[in-house]
């Protein structure tokens, strides 16, 4: 699930983007409603959290108002910092599918989030399949043959981009742009060593393997078509390498989303 977080509070929206990553989403922040707008047409995402005072509150619902009518299928989270009830009401009527008012509980929040998602997302999109391999993106599990596959973040975001581009050869800048949000740079291979992780755990031990290198281009998830002369192999267990992944623990009644000042 990707989500594009438009809030002008720097440091709320640090906290916010690392608590949506500890959950296995994928995170697009930005503070600038002509960023917001550009960034919401040009791209999928599964939530919008906007910020209604991101530059002044009138701007803020006319930015709310002009994102529901670009996408009007997409779940929208308002977080607004006044407290009456005729302008969460407003809110809503422009388009938010919820409002949250500051200082808020950011396990209510994520909670909420999740709420959201549920209901945004149908059944067929939100199960990918392919072959024996299951990815729920609600439930963040995978799968294949049964047998529950326990991925990292990264893992979760790159198997979720080659599964919902099945068949199709996706270059290495287009897997980083995508998954890591970060202009390509020839130099590294985080591509590759995070390629060689899904294929330990995904295609090691398992028929027929998923992921295929594409010479000189990049990779592709695909189930490949079967060759009668040539006899079934079955892939070796390989121990897998250890992985450091650690999210701060967010507590979970903190009270986030204040602010001392507003614009």
């Amino acid at each position: 699930m990707r989500i594009l977080l438009a809030e002008g509070d720097s440091s709320l929206a640090t906290f916010l983007r690392k608590g949506f990553e500890a959950e296995h989403y994928a995170v697009d922040t930005c503070a600038d409603a002509a960023e917001t707008a550009f960034l919401w047409q040009q791209f999928g995402y599964d939530l919008l959290v906007l910020d209604l005072g991101l530059t002044s509150r009138a701007r803020g619902y006319e930015l709310l108002r002009s994102s529901r009518a670009v996408k009007p299928a997409v779940p929208i989270l308002a977080l607004s910092s006044s407290t009456r009830a005729e302008d969460r009401a407003q809110a809503l009527d422009l388009g938010a599918d919820d409002a949250v008012t500051r200082p808020f509980s950011y396990c209510e929040l994520a909670a909420r989030v999740r709420a959201l998602l549920r209901r945004g997302t149908h059944q067929g999109e939100s199960v990918l399949r392919v072959a024996d391999l299951v990815l729920d993106r609600l439930d963040r599990s995978v799968e294949r043959a049964g047998r529950k596959i326990p991925l990292t973040a990264k893992e979760f975001g790159l198997l979720e981009y080659l599964m919902r581009n099945r068949g199709r050869a996706l270059s290495r800048a287009m897997i980083v742009e995508h998954v890591w949000n970060l202009c390509f740079d020839t130099s590294t291979n985080v591509v590759d060593v995070y390629i060689n992780y899904l294929r330990r755990k995904l295609d090691d031990g398992f028929d027929p393997a998923l992921i295929h290198t594409v010479r000189g281009v990049g990779y592709r998830l695909e189930v490949p078509e079967k060759d009668s002369s040539r006899p079934a192999t079955q892939h070796s267990q390989t121990a897998q390498p250890a992985e450091s992944h650690h999210y701060a623990q967010l507590p979970a009644a903190s009270v986030v989303g204040g602010r001392a000042s507003r614009r």
